[in-house]
């Protein structure tokens, strides 16, 4: 089955926190710790690999960091609804803002980092 949809996937999660009457507990503060963790766990995931092996995972790690994928993407979004922001339309917002921020043309041939354009300016 094919998911394609943040707003699929948030009423799929609503209707798992309200059916489990976990609600009280959906407070921006406390996903924010959540997804913190979450993130956390996915970082242990890559601690200690090369560039290269990073991006080559297989297997049972790949699997693994799928699914803290996944609860990095489901917090968020749960925040997001809890919050009343639309995810995916800040998102293309933050976009532009970094095209701005951030041109094209000044990376192009130096191979700057984007702390290091922030910091020639």
């Amino acid at each position: 089955m094919t998911h394609d949809s943040l707003n699929e996937l948030n009423e799929r999660h609503r209707r798992f926190v309200e059916d489990r009457n976990w609600q009280k507990h959906q407070t921006p503060k406390n996903l924010a710790m959540a997804l913190t963790g979450e993130v956390g766990e996915l970082v242990e995931l890559f601690q200690w690999l090369t560039p290269e092996e990073s991006r080559e995972v297989s297997g049972r790690r790949k699997q693994a960091v799928a699914e803290e994928m996944a609860d990095v993407l489901i917090y968020l979004v749960r925040m997001a609804d809890e919050m009343g922001i639309d995810l995916v339309a800040a998102a293309h917002e933050k976009c532009e803002i970094n095209e701005r921020k951030y041109p094209a043309e000044a990376f192009h041939e130096n191979g700057m980092r984007p702390h290091e354009y922030k910091e020639s300016r």
